[in-house]
């Protein structure tokens, strides 16, 4: 049997289970600032902490959203490690987001990956869906949730 038809048959056993939780990481002023500058989103929600503190509900700035979104790309790091054969993973994309908690700078989040299907797209790749949850520490409430596709890329048997 090729790698791949092992870690797909592996896969399929945990699907509806949790896979993987992730490090906790800080968001701090300078990342969201480093941020900011990268992407030329400046607006002052996320960048003058003084007049999100004095006009906003947050107490303080807040990180972009799209800059939670891409820590999944760390949390993955923590989660996936490589499955016996693979040569690569590759991000596919996501089927649905939603941004449910504004993250305030200082705070600490985490991933954590619940596996919903596994398919086998060809003799190489491997079409993973984990729904991801961005947790921020101490909060009820996640940053995030999304349906993010990953390829599982193996070599030719």
């Amino acid at each position: 049997m090729a790698a791949i038809d092992d870690a797909l048959s592996a896969l399929q056993s945990r699907i509806g289970t949790e896979v993987g939780v992730a490090n906790w990481i800080t968001i701090d002023q300078k990342m969201i600032d480093a941020f900011a500058d990268v992407t030329h989103d400046t607006q002052w929600i996320h960048v003058d902490p003084e007049r999100a503190a004095r006009e906003t509900p947050f107490g303080g700035s807040i990180a972009h959203g799209f800059l939670t979104l891409s820590l999944g790309s760390r949390f993955a790091y923590d989660c996936f490690p490589m499955l016996p054969g693979q040569v690569m993973g590759i991000n596919y994309g996501f089927n649905k987001l939603r941004f449910l908690s504004p993250v305030k700078a200082g705070a600490r989040v985490r991933g954590r990956f619940t596996l919903q299907e596994a398919v086998k797209r060809n003799a190489t790749d491997l079409l993973r869906n984990n729904l991801m949850t961005v947790e921020i520490e101490g909060q009820e409430t996640p940053a995030l949730v999304a349906e993010w596709l990953g390829l599982a890329v193996f070599a030719p048997s």
